[in-house]
């Protein structure tokens, strides 16, 4: 079972150049206000949905022209002692280069995370409130277990709880994204 730790070390407050200095172990190093959390390399199944979802989303974007698509590993710097790494990102279309990582969080359309029961609880809390904070439109949080996403708003108490039809709108000049879950959770897990 995967589980977010946080590391308890001599460092007092992490910072992103910390975060450099870390060899490569295929563990998932974030930082969050300063505090390292570690979590092993993810699930056969975790990958699956990551991989269904990025599938369902990326033509959407590209046929509409709404932005790009990230996959992890990759970075998410929204402060020097914050840096996360969430499954999959989506950020507005930028002209030339794509960036070797995302840099603040005002540009975010999206953030997806695909929770495991070590990952849920920093997911739903830690993690969930930094996106909230930083304004990121719409943060999910896949549950393959009881197949469903949780979708948050920067000002929402409580998550949307979506276990059908996930509908999905960046920009209301063009049209949405109908993701049906049943679907994409049965080819994904295997049911």
């Amino acid at each position: 079972m995967s589980m977010a730790v946080v590391i308890d070390t001599d460092h007092k407050h992490w910072t992103e150049a910390d975060l450099r200095t870390i060899p490569d172990d295929r563990n998932r190093y974030e930082i969050i206000d300063g505090e390292l959390f570690v979590t092993p390399a993810p699930s056969l199944w975790h990958q699956e949905l990551s991989a269904s979802f990025f599938l369902a989303i990326r033509p959407y974007l590209k046929a509409h022209g709404i932005g790009n698509i990230v996959y992890a590993p990759a970075d998410v710097v929204l402060a020097d002692d914050t840096v996360l790494e969430p499954d999959l990102f989506v950020f507005p279309p930028i002209k030339g280069k794509l960036p070797a990582r995302w840099e603040g969080a005002a540009g975010l359309l999206l953030a997806i995370e695909v929770i495991s029961p070590g990952t849920a609880r920093v997911d739903r809390t830690v993690k969930r409130r930094r996106y909230q904070q930083e304004g990121v439109p719409e943060y999910w949080i896949v549950d393959g277990d009881a197949r469903i996403v949780e979708r948050w708003r920067p000002a929402d108490d409580r998550p949307e709880i979506i276990s059908e039809r996930l509908e999905w709108r960046p920009d209301p000049e063009r049209p949405g994204l109908t993701v049906e879950l049943p679907a994409l959770f049965a080819a994904a897990l295997g049911d």
